[in-house]
């Protein structure tokens, strides 16, 4: 069976939630050795810088992980910055041909971002490793 490569891009604008979103992803991949080879981090500064850099590294990784917060402010910035970076997550995926876990929380305030974080990491790299392997994944004790 192929290993995989996967790349985590992971938007630090609130890094306390990247620090969890991070840890649960990579205990996934971890946990799952019989398909993934290694895996690497790219810190950008927010959600819409990720696409750009998945696009980047396409061909030099099997599947991605993208991992970022939007949390909804006064001005419709929020809407504009999650359906852009979505829909641009999506169409590298269909073109390319390769998983891409969208791991990016959109929030309407920060508790709701804190409560989505403790999984949102953990539900990409299960997405991630789902679509590479027909074989069920390993959940790691939580």
């Amino acid at each position: 069976m192929k290993k995989n490569k996967i790349l985590i891009v992971s938007a630090r604008y609130y890094t306390d939630l990247m620090d969890n979103m991070e840890a649960d992803a990579k205990l996934i991949l971890e946990n799952n050795d019989h398909v993934v080879s290694e895996y690497f981090f790219f810190e950008v500064p927010g959600v819409f810088e990720i696409p750009v850099v998945i696009s980047r590294y396409i061909n030099k990784f099997d599947g991605f992980i993208a991992l970022g917060c939007v949390i909804k402010g006064e001005t419709p910035h929020f809407d504009f910055i999650s359906t852009a970076a979505t829909d641009a997550i999506m169409k590298i995926s269909i073109d390319s041909k390769k998983p891409i876990g969208n791991g990016i929380i959109t929030c309407l305030n920060k508790k709701q971002a804190d409560i989505r974080s403790t999984r949102k990491g953990r539900e990409a790299a299960k997405a991630v490793i789902t679509v590479l392997n027909e074989l069920p994944i390993k959940e790691y004790p939580h």
